[in-house]
């Protein structure tokens, strides 16, 4: 079976250098902090010396039911209801020393997607999604977008409405009805766009190469309120880039994270720290991102699916999670940038982010990667999972 390695480059010397390779067989490996890229001969080839990747062996995955509530606060966090991501999120509010912010959140449940497409008000939608995903099986992909659109078209029923909006106001959560209905139809799509993720080619195609039965996937829907980030950040509490598992890896960029876990351009700062020496954290990368996103108050619908984290199968970032509002791009400026220029101010902020990671493994006891930001020095993490 061939396989195709999509990447991105942003080093122009790397890039020049790769098409002067054109036709050649090359090896890609990532040594430390640097790729190494050379030519492989035909005698290599026919060995077959280079491994590749297998397709995750005996991966179950079991349908969610719907279990009566549309809508239910943290405390009721299971994980018959909600998936790894929100379940997590109760697991380090309850264990996580006081110092480090975990969001308040509710979540629409497993199985209520299932439950509102086949009400009365969306029987017609349910029809078509049934229609469409007979000729996916049959193998024609195109049709995964029009069952993203029909999704998009359901009505919200008056239950699920009062359900959602009770649990968002007692969980201190803004509820967007109060500001007009404009803003809970934003809402309304924002939870739709959700729940289509789970029809998205990379999404569909990832499952079927797994094995995995793509009807059982569930999604659950995890909601917070968005916290307007100084800056983003992702802890490796085992180094990515050298295996080394004594040794904690972390990315800043200013702003959301979007832009440093999504497709944007340039470099974040990257430091490490050594477990054993948490306080002396040290810098081995200095950013290029030119853009940071910034986003006025809203909320957040993160998907949460039962196959995100599954032991053996990397699903985590497969399906889309969506705010309500737009961000704002911000051309950034390093110049007067006080994480660049004060010593003391980056020692300290590196210091308390390594510190969270590792507390955060010690609790899992397994190596951790991990989303948060930081707001006025304070803090906060929104997600944890296993690194893979």
């Amino acid at each position: 079976m061939a396989l195709v390695l999509f990447a991105s480059c942003f080093d122009q010397n790397v890039f020049r250098d790769l098409k002067l390779k054109e036709g050649k067989a090359i090896s890609i490996q990532l040594r430390l902090s640097n790729l190494v890229i050379s030519e492989v001969s035909s005698f290599d080839l026919s060995q077959n010396s280079f491994s590749t990747s297998s397709i995750p062996q005996g991966l179950t995955l079991k349908k969610k039911a719907f279990r009566g509530k549309f809508a239910i606060s943290i405390e009721e966090f299971t994980t018959e209801m909600v998936g790894a991501k929100s379940y997590n999120i109760l697991l380090l509010r309850r264990r996580v020393p006081s110092w480090i912010k975990v969001p308040i959140s509710a979540a629409i449940p497993f199985g209520v997607f299932e439950t509102v497409i086949s009400d009365d008000l969306n029987k017609n939608l349910a029809s078509k999604i049934s229609s469409f995903s007979k000729l996916v099986d049959d193998g024609d992909l195109s049709k995964l977008k029009a069952i993203q659109e029909t999704v998009l078209q359901m009505k919200a029923p008056l239950r699920l409405t009062n359900e959602l909006k009770n649990k968002m106001k007692t969980s201190r959560i803004p509820w967007p009805g109060d500001e007009g209905e404009e803003r809970w139809n934003q809402a309304w799509l924002a939870i739709k766009k959700v729940w289509a993720s789970k029809w998205n080619e990379r999404a569909f195609v990832s499952s079927r190469k797994a094995n995995l039965n793509h009807n059982n996937i569930c999604m659950a829907v995890l909601i917070q309120e968005i916290i307007c980030a100084d800056y983003a950040f992702v802890i490796h509490t085992k180094n990515p880039l050298s295996g080394d598992a004594s040794e904690i890896y972390a990315e800043i960029v200013k702003g959301l994270g979007e832009t440093l876990v999504g497709a944007y351009p340039g470099r974040a700062v990257c430091f490490t720290a050594r477990k054993n020496n948490i306080k002396s954290p040290i810098v081995v990368g200095y950013p290029s991102k030119q853009v940071g996103l910034y986003i006025k108050k809203s909320i957040i619908f993160r998907s949460d699916s039962n196959g995100e984290d599954l032991e053996g199968y990397a699903g985590a970032g497969l399906y889309d999670s969506v705010t309500m509002d737009k961000a704002q791009e911000t051309v950034l400026d390093y110049s007067n940038e006080r994480m660049i220029i004060d010593k003391d101010f980056q020692t300290s902020l590196f210091r308390k982010i390594a510190e969270a990671g590792k507390i955060i493994e010690d609790l899992y006891r397994c190596a951790q990667d991990i989303e948060g930001v930081v707001k006025e020095g304070e803090i906060h993490v929104v997600q944890t999972r296993p690194q893979i």
